[in-house]
């Protein structure tokens, strides 16, 4: 890795970490006492690079438990270059296991990674994440700190298996859940598929909100080239591991802070790697809450702007046929990305190398049926729209090339259910004899409903339609979807119904239109019986009275500006602590 950028090299006098340890005077004094007393000798640390390594390991999150081991790799790293690194548990967050979403706790986490980093003898940090609410949390509370950063992404589990077939994670889960339930196989079947699923460490293996939010860092640049894909249990991993290790001691010399890599360009060009590999709708979300953090007006209109100019080329379920491990060995994400460089913003900065155009000299892609040509691509637009209309004012999602097509333009009557408990009580009921027409409708399941906005959107079709052959209907709501989900699936809507969106005023019957070539999604009833219908609303109680639920709840922004807190998202300044 080579970088142009040569400033002076920043003195040991002039490291952040220098006011707690250099100074004379007695609180440099004890903390160098301190640091004794953990065991270190002077030369180990004083005038070096003090590294924090922030682990999301924990004993329940799947997606992250080989990263004990890798954040020795990153140490060993950090120590091989001159540094001294210091590692820092920080809050895991579990996909499969939180409750009611890790979305929830993201800016939790956002927050602990800020006050951490600014708040310790810190010059630099690497971030250790890739459950999907993980790597948006980690970036934006250091973009809000501003130091030098390097990204290192847990990578995706093996791919599963399961008799003669290969299973993608969630992808999978979902579509022999909805066999089970039609009655196309058994409890064997399911018990096999239990043992086959999920064969080893990392995130999900196919192109989920993890994996999409990984390669959006790698695009970024906040990793180290082809790191977003390197499989979690490859002993390549480990070396990605220790590179990042290596290479962020370099950052702090040169004095590269992460405002110098998260541009405007930047995120222009995580967009249009989001959308043109097909990623999951939840990257939205996530990437303008990033992008906010960096001071960077991220909006729906400019994903839905890109998405019209970016073809899918990345053949990857749920969207497509193959998994992570399969585009890792076709080249990647620099050899996806050397196929659209036209698109790209070239002359940006990344962490490992001076100029993106650098770092994809001499990328290449070793197999188009993974990552597609340009004049075979898996879709001419990109993967996910973003529809406007008077049931979504503020804007919606569709990741509609996961969609069966004779749903993207259809309108059909409502069947609205007021939360997800009700849905899940009644989707079977045989009395309002649903056909595939219908449009299934789920409200108070947005940031301050659900409460987090859990992943409800991808609403279960009922089970005697399920026998009829039927896989997929229109379902609105105002939740998220699992990225390995798939379905013709409007999320998001804003303003979410719990706050008074025009989604609490739709009734079982209405008509509801969707257009996704037009963008539209369109309630068919007459402005005056809406407004009939809100003065008839009253808003639900608050869903907590005290703790993290009750500040959440007061500060959460709504999705089409990121959910974010509102006292985190503002622009202003924050000073360093006084360390002597």
């Amino acid at each position: 890795m080579t970088d142009d950028r040569r400033a002076a090299p920043v003195a040991p006098e002039e490291l952040r970490s220098h006011q707690w340890y250099g100074t004379d005077g007695l609180r440099s004094f004890s903390h160098r006492a301190r640091t004794r007393q953990l065991g270190y000798l002077p030369e180990e640390h004083l005038g070096k690079p003090v590294i924090a390594v922030l682990n999301t390991w924990s004993d329940i999150n799947p997606c992250h438990s080989h990263l004990r081991d890798r954040a020795q790799a990153v140490k060993r790293g950090v120590w091989q270059a001159g540094g001294f690194p210091l590692e820092f548990p920080v809050s895991t967050l579990s996909e499969t296991f939180q409750k009611p979403t890790p979305m929830l706790y993201r800016n939790l986490l956002a927050m602990e990674t800020e006050e951490l980093l600014r708040s310790y003898p810190v010059d630099g940090a690497v971030l250790l994440g890739g459950c999907d609410k993980t790597t948006p949390a980690l970036l934006m509370g250091a973009a809000s700190a501003d130091l030098p950063t390097v990204f290192v992404p847990a990578g995706p589990m093996l791919p599963g298996h399961w008799r003669n077939e290969v299973l993608g994670s969630g992808t999978d889960m979902w579509k022999y859940w909805d066999d089970r339930r039609a009655g196309l196989i058994g409890d064997c079947e399911m018990a096999e598929l239990e043992n086959g699923l999920a064969r080893s460490a990392g995130h999900c293996m196919t192109m989920g909100t993890a994996s999409t939010l990984t390669a959006a860092a790698e695009a970024l640049g906040v990793t180290l080239p082809g790191a977003s894909s390197v499989p979690a249990v490859d002993s390549g991993h480990e070396r990605m591991a220790a590179g990042s290790g290596l290479r962020i001691v370099e950052l702090v010399r040169q004095r590269t802070k992460l405002s110098h890599i998260l541009t405007a360009d930047a995120y222009a060009d995580a967009v249009t790697t989001v959308l043109a590999l097909g990623g999951s709708t939840n990257a939205v979300i996530h990437l303008i809450a990033m992008a906010g953090r960096s001071g960077v007006k991220l909006t729906l209109d400019d994903f839905d702007r890109i998405a019209r100019t970016v073809p899918v080329l990345a053949d990857l379920r749920p969207g497509g046929r193959y998994l992570m491990e399969d585009f890792h060995f076709a080249g990647g994400l620099p050899g996806f990305l050397s196929r659209i460089t036209d698109l790209l913003h070239l002359e940006r900065p990344t962490v490992a190398h001076a100029t993106l155009r650098e770092q994809l000299s001499g990328a290449t892609v070793h197999n188009s049926a993974v990552i597609r040509e340009r004049a075979e691509p898996l879709a001419d637009e990109g993967g996910v729209a973003v529809l406007r209309g008077n049931l979504c004012p503020d804007g919606a999602v569709i990741k509609h090339i996961a969609a069966e097509p004779r749903l993207l333009r259809h309108t059909g009557p409502a069947v609205v259910f007021d939360d997800y408990r009700e849905l899940q009580r009644t989707i079977n009921d045989p009395v309002p004899a649903l056909t595939s027409d219908h449009v299934l409708v789920l409200r108070n399941a947005g940031p301050q409903g659900g409460p987090g906005m859990p992943e409800y959107g991808m609403l279960p079709i009922p089970d005697y339609l399920l026998k009829q052959g039927v896989r997929d209907m229109v379902r609105i709501s105002d939740a998220r979807m699992s990225g390995t989900s798939y379905g013709a699936c409007v999320l998001h809507i804003a303003p979410e119904s719990f706050v008074g969106g025009p989604l609490a005023l739709v009734r079982t019957g209405d008509l509801i239109t969707l257009d996704v070539e037009a963008r539209l999604l369109h309630l068919g009833v007459d402005d005056d019986e809406l407004e009939r219908r809100r003065a008839a609303w009253s808003r639900p109680p608050a869903r907590y009275g005290r703790g993290y639920g009750a500040l959440y709840q007061d500060q959460i922004t709504q999705a089409d500006t990121g959910c974010d807190f509102a006292f985190l998202a503002r622009q202003g300044e924050v000073p360093d602590p006084y360390a002597g």
